[in-house]
């Protein structure tokens, strides 16, 4: 049969995760504090925390670990860096993640659709676990499918891109197999999020 996309070489593959705090009243708004980026061999290409462009209500510290002396360090990257920084990086390459539409959403940077591998919507994960049609947790997936803790205490986004980018490689000949023939083996995001994906 005939492969309508090409299968992506490990180069051309990168994970993303972010973390962020809480804007507004009671602090529910997410504004992106942290962003990692590891490469297909889990190597750190990019880990940086993000200077606030609105007052943060919770930085929620029990969770995320960031307290305000991360963030208000005159060393600390303005947001418009590190979105140029972020698009730069992961500008036609192929994009793992966990719920990437959360991530991309605060990064207001969007990206081809058949340039993500979500592990959240990835089909025969969501079977396995007997939950078709809801998004399994990163911690759930990585501990039903790979035995492995992930996410104890508080959360850390270089190991969260390694733990969506380890689930990805269990099945990754199989996930682009199906991509190759033109058969998408994902559910589709939100479509809330429609616009974090071109």
């Amino acid at each position: 049969m005939a492969t309508k996309y090409p299968v992506p070489s490990s180069d051309k593959i990168l994970a993303l995760s972010c973390m962020n705090v809480g804007v507004g009243p009671g602090g529910t708004t997410a504004m992106l504090a942290r962003v990692s980026i590891v490469d297909y061999k889990g190597q750190v290409m990019l880990d940086t925390y993000v200077s606030p462009t609105m007052q943060v209500s919770d930085y929620r510290t029990a969770t995320t670990g960031i307290e305000s002396s991360h963030l208000l360090s005159p060393d600390t990257p303005t947001f418009a860096q590190v979105q140029q920084h972020v698009a730069d990086l992961i500008k036609g390459k192929v994009l793992i993640g966990h719920s990437l539409w959360n991530d991309l959403s605060v990064l207001g940077i969007p990206h081809p659709a058949v340039g993500t591998r979500d592990v959240a919507l990835y089909q025969p994960f969501r079977n396995a676990l007997r939950s078709p049609n809801q998004v399994i947790g990163l911690q759930t997936l990585m501990w039903h499918l790979m035995c492995r803790r992930c996410q104890d205490g508080q959360l850390h986004p270089v190991e969260n891109a390694r733990a969506a980018l380890d689930l990805y490689r269990t099945v990754s000949s199989e996930w682009e197999g199906a991509i190759a023939i033109g058969n998408w083996p994902s559910s589709l995001p939100p479509s809330t999020f429609s616009r974090c994906y071109l």
